[in-house]
Parts: C-alpha cells; sequence; structure tokens
C-alpha cells in the first residue's frame, strides 16, 4: 500500500505547483492590467498592428547634409538596432533608403526615451573643466565593491576630503555665480601643458565664453574638435563652460550598465548612476587625469561629461579612478539612466542624425493574415485530437488538457512578457507556436508508447507508467534541448521577424517540459490507480490484449496462441513483432540446450 501511495502523493504535488505557476503568472497580468499600463492580451507586431515610422537623415555641423559612405550606413543600423533591441522593443526594422536615409518602423508609438535611444549620436567624451558657471552637484569615483576599502593613498569618491564639503552637498547659496577667469594677457606666454593648463583659455576664447547664450537654439557643438577647448552648457541650460581638449574618448568604453548608486560598504544611496569600464588605454587615461585633477583648485578639479556636445554632469574629482570603472551620478531617474547606459554600451553614431519625418504606418500584413494563421493552429490542434482519439481512444482526454495547459500558459507568458519587456507577437511568432503543437505532441507520443512498451513485457499499469516515464523522459529531454538549441541560435544570429519565430519556439519548447513533468505525468500516475485504466478497458487505449501483451515466466518467452483466424491473431503478431533482438537470442540459446521449444515449433504443433 506505500508503495502504491507514493506516486500518487508526488502526483499530487507536482500538479500543485503547476497550479501555483499558473497563479503567479495570473497574477503578474492582473497586476499589469490594474497598476500599469498593461493588457490581458498580447502586443501585436508591426506586421499585425502598424507602428511609427521615423526616417532619420544624416548631418555634419551646421545643419548640412551629409553622405556618410556604405560602411559607415552599415554602421550606423547595427547600433541603432541594438538600441532599439536594448529598450525592450521587438520585431523592430530598419533599413537604408537611398544611400544615405535611415528607416526605423517601431511597433506602436514609440515613447520618448525610445525615440532618444534613436535619434542621439551618444559621442560621449570626458573634458577638463576650465572656467565653470556655477560648481559642480554631483561627483565621479570608482563604481564601489560592496565590503570593499578604499585603497591606502586614496580618497574614497564616496566621501569628501577631510575639512571640505562634499560637491553633492554643498549648499546651492555658497556656490559663486561664476568663477572668472584669471587675468590673462593677449597672447599665451607659453603652450598648454596638459588639457587643464589655463594657457587654453585665449582672449579669444575668453569672449565667446562670455557671449556664449545656453538658450540659444543654434547651438550646435556635437562635431567640435577633440584636439582644441569647447564652449558648452549643461544639457538644461543651467550652467556654462569652457572646457579643455578631450581627456578620454568615448571609444573607449568597453561596457556601461545602470543602476543604484551604492557607497562602498554596500549600502544604497537611492540614486541612478550609470557604470563605465573602460578598456586598457582609457583606464590608463582615466587614471592619469583624474589623479590631475584631484591636485587643482575648483572648478578646474571637476571632470565634464560631454554626451553630443552638451554636459550631461560635471563631477568633482575627489579620488583618483585607477580600476576604470568610473560611475557617472546626477539628475538620472530609471528609464534615462537605461537609456544613457545602452547608448554608450553600443557606441556612437558615425554621423549625427536629425529626424526628417514621423508618421504612423498601417499593419504590412493586417488582421486577416493573423486570423489565417491561428486557423492553421486550430487546424493542426484538431487533427493532432483526432489522431489522439483514434491511437489512444480515452487516453487522448490527457493529450487534450495538456495541450489546454500548455496552451494556458504559454498565453500567460507571452502576454506578460509584452508588458514587461516589450515583446510583440508577429505572424512568424504564431508561426512557432503552431509548430509548437507538435513538438508538444511528440512528446506526448513518446511517453504513451513507453507505457505501451512497459505492458507489452507484462508489467501492471502502475509499475508500466513509473518505468515508461524513466525511459520516455531521457528520450523527451533530449528532444527539447535539441529544438531549444535550434532556436536559440537561429534568434542570435537572425533579425526581425525570424527571431520571433525563434523566440515563441524557445519558448513553447519550455512549456512543453514543464507540461509533461508537472501535468502529463501526474495525470497518468492518478489515473494508474482508477479501476478503468488499471483494468485494461478495451476503450482505454491501454487493454494489454489489444497491445499483444507477452507473460514472461522464468527461463521461458511465450507468446498468446495463434489461430489462423481468431481474435488472438492480431494480439500475437503484434507481440513477436514487439520482440527485442536479446529475447530473441536468448530464445535461440535456450532451445539449442532443448531446455525450451522454440516458438515455430509451437506454432507448428
Amino acid at each position: 500500500m506505500a508503495k502504491s501511495s507514493t506516486p500518487v502523493r508526488k502526483a499530487r504535488r507536482s500538479l500543485i505547483w503547476l497550479l501555483v505557476i499558473i497563479g503567479m503568472l495570473v497574477a503578474g497580468n492582473a497586476a499589469s492590467v490594474i497598476f500599469s499600463n498593461g493588457s490581458w492580451t498580447p502586443k501585436l507586431a508591426l506586421d499585425l498592428e502598424g507602428g511609427t515610422q521615423i526616417i532619420l537623415a544624416p548631418q555634419l555641423a551646421g545643419g548640412e547634409e551629409a553622405r556618410p559612405s556604405a560602411e559607415q550606413l552599415s554602421q550606423a543600423v547595427a547600433i541603432i538596432r541594438q538600441r532599439v533591441d536594448a529598450s525592450g522593443v521587438s520585431e523592430a526594422e530598419i533599413n537604408t533608403q537611398g544611400g544615405s536615409n535611415i528607416v526605423v518602423s517601431i511597433p506602436g508609438r514609440p515613447d520618448e526615451e525610445t525615440l532618444n535611444r534613436i535619434e542621439q549620436s551618444a559621442k560621449l567624451e570626458f573634458r577638463p573643466v576650465l572656467i565653470a558657471g556655477a560648481p559642480g552637484t554631483t561627483s565621479v569615483g570608482e563604481t564601489p565593491t560592496p565590503g570593499a576599502e578604499a585603497p591606502a593613498g586614496e580618497t574614497p569618491a564616496a566621501e569628501a576630503p577631510a575639512g571640505e564639503t562634499p560637491a553633492a552637498e554643498a549648499p546651492a547659496a555658497e556656490a559663486p555665480a561664476e568663477t572668472p577667469a584669471p587675468e590673462l594677457e593677449s597672447t599665451p606666454t607659453a603652450s598648454p601643458t596638459d588639457g587643464s593648463d589655463l594657457a587654453w583659455v585665449t582672449p579669444a576664447q575668453q569672449a565667446a565664453f562670455d557671449a556664449y547664450d545656453c538658450a540659444a537654439a543654434d547651438n550646435d557643438n556635437s562635431a567640435a574638435p577633440e584636439d582644441e577647448p569647447l564652449i558648452t552648457c549643461e544639457s538644461d541650460g543651467s550652467v556654462k563652460y569652457l572646457l579643455g581638449p578631450v581627456g578620454v574618448s568615448g571609444e573607449r568604453i568597453s561596457n556601461a550598465t545602470s543602476g543604484l548608486e551604492t557607497t562602498q560598504q554596500g549600502a544604497s544611496t537611492g540614486r541612478w548612476a550609470v557604470n563605465i569600464v573602460f578598456d586598457g588605454e582609457g583606464t590608463k587615461q582615466f587614471a592619469d587625469i583624474s589623479t590631475r585633477l584631484v591636485a587643482l583648485e575648483a572648478p578646474r578639479n571637476q571632470f565634464a561629461i560631454v554626451l553630443d556636445g552638451q554636459v550631461i554632469s560635471a563631477p568633482v574629482t575627489q579620488g583618483a579612478v585607477t580600476n576604470g570603472k568610473p560611475s557617472i551620478t546626477g539628475s538620472f531617474d530609471q528609464e534615462s539612466a537605461k537609456t544613457l547606459a545602452d547608448q554608450l554600451k553600443f557606441g556612437a553614431l558615425p554621423f549625427n542624425f536629425t529626424v526628417q519625418s514621423s508618421e504612423l504606418i498601417s499593419a504590412t500584413l493586417g488582421s486577416a493574415q493573423l486570423v489565417s494563421g491561428l486557423l492553421a493552429g486550430v487546424i493542426g490542434l484538431v487533427l493532432v485530437v483526432l489522431y489522439s482519439l483514434v491511437q489512444y481512444r480515452a487516453l487522448a482526454a490527457v493529450t487534450i488538457a495538456s495541450l489546454v495547459i500548455a496552451a494556458i500558459v504559454t498565453y500567460l507568458l507571452i502576454t506578460l512578457m509584452s508588458w514587461r519587456e516589450g515583446y510583440r507577437l508577429s505572424l512568424a511568432g504564431v508561426a512557432g507556436l503552431i509548430v509548437a503543437i507538435g513538438i508538444t505532441a511528440d512528446s506526448f507520443i513518446v511517453y504513451f508508447e513507453r507505457i505501451k512498451d512497459e505492458l507489452r513485457d507484462g508489467r501492471g499499469l502502475v509499475s508500466a507508467v513509473e518505468s515508461g516515464w524513466k525511459r520516455a523522459l531521457r528520450t523527451i529531454i533530449a528532444s527539447d534541448t535539441v529544438n531549444f538549441l535550434a532556436a536559440g541560435v537561429l534568434f542570435i544570429l537572425a533579425v526581425g521577424n525570424v527571431r520571433g519565430f525563434a523566440f515563441t519556439l524557445g519558448l513553447t519548447t519550455i512549456v512543453d517540459l514543464i507540461v509533461v513533468c508537472l501535468f502529463t505525468h501526474p495525470m497518468l500516475q492518478l489515473l494508474a490507480n482508477t479501476r478503468f485504466f488499471n483494468e485494461g478497458h478495451r476503450l482505454s487505449g491501454l487493454d494489454p490484449r489489444a497491445l499483444g501483451a507477452v507473460y514472461r515466466g522464468r527461463a521461458s518467452f511465450r507468446t498468446p496462441v495463434a489461430g489462423g483466424g481468431g481474435k488472438n491473431a492480431p494480439s500475437a503478431k503484434e507481440a513477436e513483432r514487439r520482440r527485442t533482438i536479446a529475447e530473441r537470442k536468448a530464445e535461440e540459446e535456450l532451445v539449442s540446450s532443448g531446455r525450451v521449444r522454440s516458438t515455430k515449433s509451437e506454432k507448428d504443433s
């Protein structure tokens, strides 16, 4: 009794876990509908819903049109595609037009953050500050490691040196309206020795700085030379700067991520930051410059971070950053920090682009194609159900129920990802869902046939279910692993709608394993203990007589009695066909030793 009850307890536990998973998915979708802009239906891709088409035209400094080379255009398309994908927008299309323009088609209406990802060049520069209209309000330092201490001889970036007020906490009332440049002769007496040398501030530069208006509409510093000073402002126009030449270029960035700023003890400050990782050369350059700036007086101890010609942050350097991992802090929120990190991670566009036009476009295929795709899926599902009824009779109820559970889990996952990750269902994705019906049915067939093999060997149904599951699970895992790897490779290498097909194929493969393990097998464990299935009712699909079951006694191999045209003849033929090579060889050895008569002799007699 204990042995027979153990599979039942395991089956009930598995079904409870399945209900928990479905409940969590339903709760997640409900939360998206109640507290956010979620929906109970998945978002559709460009081919089924339509969206927004943006045409980008390359521009030179001063607003003149540029004609990039084919290589530059391909590079820009690749960078924009990476930025759009990183934003969570799925099934976007990025193409070229006329050998110079770039056409970006995005499903639905893109938000402002998505447009910024596309339009901005994201040319990042680190320049020393020579003159500033107001002191900085942020600080820069090494990205802290929780629990780590500052190296000896270095001042932690999170803390100001003794006796000084941290830049992030400097009272606004004490900040001077403008830090005047020192009086200079008409002609510099010496050439600048480094990027922070005030010899860069010539009378002409001073006059240009005094006359510069941050509110002017024609300000465009995105193409300023890297080896010359730059006059620019904060992105919000609040502070004006005269900056030295570029100290570190954004090309030296190997990675960039966003997250909440933490202290060296691992505590969160609640401010969003962009964490940068330089390559080897960039690490050396930033270490040299940050070491130099620490010893200078304000505002020359500030390091301006310039994005597309505008200062996004001008932190005070409170410690030498020698690990090549500075952290940018400022007026970031979660979205703006992630946007900047993605832009820096994928690199600057080879040209500045302006929006030539932005308009709504209709679906390229339309709802009729979606209905056709869903109809094809329904037809495939009906054929699978009919085959299961003919082949497995009452056992087909498990197949149908498993397919329904798989459809529910898949639908909830796709809907939840539409809200959380911006996933959109395309017609290619629908094709992946249709293919998944065959993958799921294949797993059931493998399992059911293994159970039949065990019944033919003379096992009882409860034992056949457990033994058949152990043999079938290996085959199912191997098959699903191959499907998942194929979907993964296709998703990584492909672009556009093909990725949608690969995504749904991989997702449904995972769902198949979940349903088989947490529903199909537990249901058979429970059904095996019912009288209808356990006694092998002829409509159960597990009738031992219909399967040609063989009783194997000790040292003997026998088949059901064969008759010329009796009702047992098909069972005998089936049993003979199902015998393994090992069984046949063992019988031959016994026959040769005279211990048992051969099957052929029994038939002849």
